[in-house]
């Protein structure tokens, strides 16, 4: 189960933002995965379908900020993540670390292009 939200975009699909515990473990701290889809199941089928499965958003406390759904939007994969800031999901703190394609998060390599 993961800390979360969500927010509808007026073209009728959504941006899921969603706090997970950092796949490298041992106490790593958490990262903030953001996802664009049709709608909020299809968002955390594509999550299930790389190996996060337990992936549940519950209420919608901790939704993408504007910056994050901007974000989210100029990516060609519509699947990123950061490390999350200590003061919760996307706080006011100053975040410098770049978004970074979900695949460097799962330690997948890059498909080969021909």
């Amino acid at each position: 189960m993961a800390a979360g939200g969500y927010c509808k975009l007026p073209n009728g699909t959504v941006v899921v933002a969603l706090n997970l515990p950092s796949p490298a473990g041992g106490g790593a701290g958490s990262v903030r995965v953001l996802v664009h889809a049709q709608n909020r199941a299809r968002a955390l089928t594509r999550l299930r379908n790389l190996g996060l499965r337990a992936v549940y958003l519950r209420g919608n406390a901790a939704g993408p900020t504007p910056d994050e759904v901007t974000a989210v939007l100029h990516h060609p994969d519509g699947l990123i993540w950061r490390t999350a800031p200590d003061g919760g999901p996307a706080g006011p703190e100053l975040v410098t670390e770049l978004w970074h394609p979900i695949r460097a998060l799962l330690g997948r390599p890059a498909p080969q292009r021909t």
